[in-house]
């Protein structure tokens, strides 16, 4: 049974992932993240600082905060207008260049099997955006913030081998919009056509011979979700549409299975699942509180709909999650893999 790391992994530095990850699930593995170490275990949260920084945003005088991560809101500064407003680096290539390097002396040296694809996990400027800015500069934030994202996949394909390249959109906010239930932790006023049109221009923008792959997240803010679906119905729905639509081949959709869902009712829906030939199915279905009865309880529900998949996590491991947790996850993993 495949395994995905959906992002962050939660341990201390990137050669012990690759240490103890590789060790763990190395023959399981088809790509392998760096954990996101350091400041960018909280997601975007480490985006903020570069946004504060800019000389083109303020805080809003309004004094508003998003009621999720308590950062105050951003909007144009004074005599900014909206064709103005660029980034530079926002750093996820130039943090990627140098797991890069631990990548392949882990490889070199046997702790990661050979063939295995380095993931660089990017967020979707409407997430990072529309988290932290007024909905009045959401547009011309947005644009410019997209035009820095292509930047880093562009990045990252000068600098990565292309046939040791996985690149992941973690699609959060629009996931949330998507499923239609009302949540304070995102806007509700964008359209499908508009989130499809987004991911298609992102999609573009990686080369079609590096990997390409899709995490459809409910958010991941203090351990738990933003809203929990209700079931798959509308992540088989966003995934069928995603698949149609993108002009790039996908290798992988992951997608979330909350705790203490092994009822038919939740993953009845998969069956309507409608991916093209070579792109795999992940199911987040892995969870510390039962670990491998639960997850083989899980597996069991979704093989009677499903068509064949791997086995994650729902979202990342490291967010309010101790280092006891993430190797108890992990552990999970290797051992439910064992007893297929």
């Amino acid at each position: 049974m495949d395994v995905h790391l959906v992002g962050s992994i939660g341990l201390d530095t990137v050669d012990e992932v690759f240490s103890t990850v590789g060790k763990l699930l190395g023959p399981h593995l088809r790509r392998i993240p760096d954990g996101e170490v350091g400041g960018r275990k909280l997601w975007i949260s480490w985006q903020y600082p570069l946004l504060r920084a800019s000389a083109f945003l303020r805080p809003d005088p309004s004094g508003a905060i998003r009621p999720t991560n308590k950062f105050p809101l951003l909007t144009l500064a004074e005599g900014v207008a909206p064709a103005d407003v660029k980034f530079g680096e926002l750093g996820y290539a130039r943090e990627a260049r140098a797991s890069y390097l631990d990548f392949v002396a882990a490889r070199d040296a046997g702790t990661l099997p050979k063939g295995i694809r380095f993931q660089v996990c990017l967020p979707t400027p409407f997430a990072v955006v529309s988290s932290v800015v007024v909905p009045a500069a959401l547009p011309a934030v947005e644009a410019a913030y997209e035009k820095a994202m292509i930047a880093e996949v562009a990045a990252l394909a000068r600098h990565i081998p292309h046939r040791d390249l996985c690149i992941q959109w973690d699609v959060c906010n629009e996931m949330v919009i998507w499923d239609g239930q009302p949540s304070d932790a995102v806007p509700s006023n964008v359209s499908h056509d508009d989130i499809i049109a987004r991911m298609r221009r992102l999609c573009a923008a990686v080369p079609d011979d590096v990997e390409l792959g899709l995490h459809l997240c409910y958010g991941d803010f203090g351990a738990r979700h933003f809203v929990e679906p209700k079931d798959a119905a509308r992540m088989v729905d966003f995934a069928n549409t995603l698949a149609a639509a993108m002009p790039h081949q996908l290798a992988y959709i992951h997608m979330p299975v909350p705790l203490g869902r092994s009822d038919d009712a939740f993953h009845r829906p998969l069956r309507d699942l409608k991916l093209g030939d070579g792109t795999a199915l992940f199911l987040g279905l892995v969870h510390a509180k039962d670990g491998v009865e639960g997850t083989r309880a899980r597996i069991a529900a979704a093989r009677r709909y499903a068509p064949e998949f791997g086995i994650a996590t729902e979202c990342g491991m490291a967010r309010a999650r101790s280092e006891d947790t993430v190797r108890k996850l992990l552990q999970i993993h290797a051992d439910t893999c064992a007893a297929e």
